[in-house]
């Protein structure tokens, strides 16, 4: 059990045993030299001496818990948070080893590896970075072929989860709901028309024909079914009868293959690899969630650890209400900017969407919740996605003594926010997508591999920000 208890609380635990055990030796001593004596007139001098002897120890322990607290305790926190940075989120630069100074030969020894370790990730990055170019090269390739040809493919697992779309299929699937890989199909077709064509699949191993109602029943879909062999899950091919598409419709090839092997279980119990993410950040008119107003949502997708390319959210949002100039200076949206843009309530309508199968993930989260929480009722939704809160997250890696603010997370592990796009929606959401890309396999290295493990670590530092779980 005390293994499961931070370094710097079981130095403390032994601070505190040490510090009761002083005082209950010197009490003991006290005592049996008061038997001793025999005199009653000295117990006021015994028991004044043992309440100053306490006292004395226990300043004594605080002021060199404290020192190791400093000087051992969070130097080494922090050296094992840089290095694991370094293994596991692709972070390159030296360590900062003046703050370890005082564990002799530890920090040499810890940059020494991580400087080998470097050099041996570089040399393993530049033969994958060669192997890459070659397979982006055959997936530009394949992404042209399948847009020219004017049949919109969808890959779905056995659980009807999208597994790869391409850029035809975007335009279909975007009349319905945002196209989002490892969505459920049902965000766009009629479930129980979906679900007889695929037992007829099944059934006959053999490519099926079937006309689909779309998930609002405002189109039909003419429909082949086609099975992967002896791989899981099944193709659709929407023939363009009544698809809609345009003939100019462009977007890159999305998928991922590992996306066949759905995990069923609950989401306590599934891996933070294997969840949908959707990363977002708001600019409001001012700080307070009470009377203020969002004026812009930018958000993107993460699954299996990486950034979907296309899948993104982003709108401008009336406020209603005049935007001060000293909100513009920090975010650049103007009066002008949000005139005609949608308010609040269908704003948050699209992003619910957006969102509506995924984790929740955003910095300070309180802060951008409680502007749509508050508008809740006006969109007509509820929020009670799950939520990861990049800054509870940085406390379990980095220690709840680090700074925690998005710049020193993206100083800490090598993220880059142009300073053109610091300060808005979606720049803001692609530098926190970024830090939390790295800071998902650092999270697992700890052994922190499940959705339910992260949460029950990130409520023991609810001192510092809510939980919204």
């Amino acid at each position: 059990m005390l293994s499961r208890l931070s370094l710097r609380l079981r130095i403390f635990l032994f601070f505190c045993l040490l510090a009761l055990g002083g005082i209950a030796v010197t009490g003991g001593a006290l005592w049996l030299g008061y038997t001793r004596a025999g005199q009653p007139g000295l117990t006021d001098a015994f028991i004044f001496s043992g309440l100053l002897s306490s006292f004395a120890m226990l300043g004594l322990c605080a002021g060199v818990w404290l020192l190791f607290d400093e000087n051992v305790a969070k130097p080494i926190e922090r050296l094992a948070a840089g290095m694991r940075a370094r293994a596991h989120a692709g972070v390159n630069k030296e360590l900062d080893t003046h703050g370890a100074r005082y564990l002799g030969d530890l920090a040499a020894a810890a940059q020494g590896l991580a400087g080998q370790l470097g050099d041996s990730a570089l040399s393993a990055a530049e033969a994958i970075a060669r192997e890459t170019e070659h397979l982006e090269a055959e997936k530009a390739r394949l992404a042209a072929l399948l847009t020219d040809i004017p049949i919109a493919t969808v890959m779905a697992s056995p659980a009807h989860q999208i597994v790869l779309y391409d850029g035809q299929a975007a335009a279909v699937l975007a009349q319905e709901a945002p196209p989002r890989l490892n969505a459920p199909l049902s965000d766009y077709l009629d479930q129980t028309g979906l679900e007889a064509a695929y037992g007829r699949l099944v059934r006959s191993g053999m490519e099926v024909q079937a006309e689909v109602k779309s998930a609002s029943g405002s189109q039909v879909f003419d429909l082949r079914l086609k099975p992967l062999g002896g791989a899981p899950g099944y193709i659709i091919l929407f023939e363009g009868a009544h698809a809609g598409l345009a003939p100019d419709d462009s977007r890159p090839l999305v998928y991922d293959f590992a996306l066949l092997e759905t995990e069923h279980a609950e989401l306590d119990n599934r891996k933070l690899s294997h969840l949908s993410y959707v990363v977002f950040d708001t600019e409001t008119t001012g700080l307070l969630p009470h009377k203020d107003e969002i004026v812009q949502i930018g958000a993107l997708r993460v699954v299996r650890n990486r950034i979907i390319e296309g899948e993104q959210f982003e709108t401008l949002v009336d406020p209603g209400t005049p935007i001060p100039a000293a909100s513009t200076k920090v975010h650049g949206v103007s009066d002008a900017m949000v005139q005609g843009a949608p308010d609040i309530g269908e704003a948050a309508r699209g992003f619910h969407r957006f969102a509506s199968d995924a984790v929740i993930v955003a910095h300070n989260a309180p802060f951008d919740m409680a502007f749509l929480r508050r508008h809740a009722k006006r969109a007509g939704v509820s929020w009670d996605q799950p939520i990861l809160d990049t800054v509870l997250l940085s406390a379990v890696l980095f220690g709840a003594s680090q700074s925690h603010t998005l710049d020193a997370l993206c100083e800490r592990l090598e993220v880059t926010i142009p300073p053109a796009l610091r300060h808005t929606a979606m720049g803001d959401a692609q530098a926190t997508a970024e830090v939390f890309c790295k800071m998902l396999p650092m999270l697992e290295a700890r052994g922190l591999s499940t959705f339910g493990a992260v949460i029950e670590e990130t409520r023991k530092h609810g001192r510092l920000i809510e939980d919204m779980n």
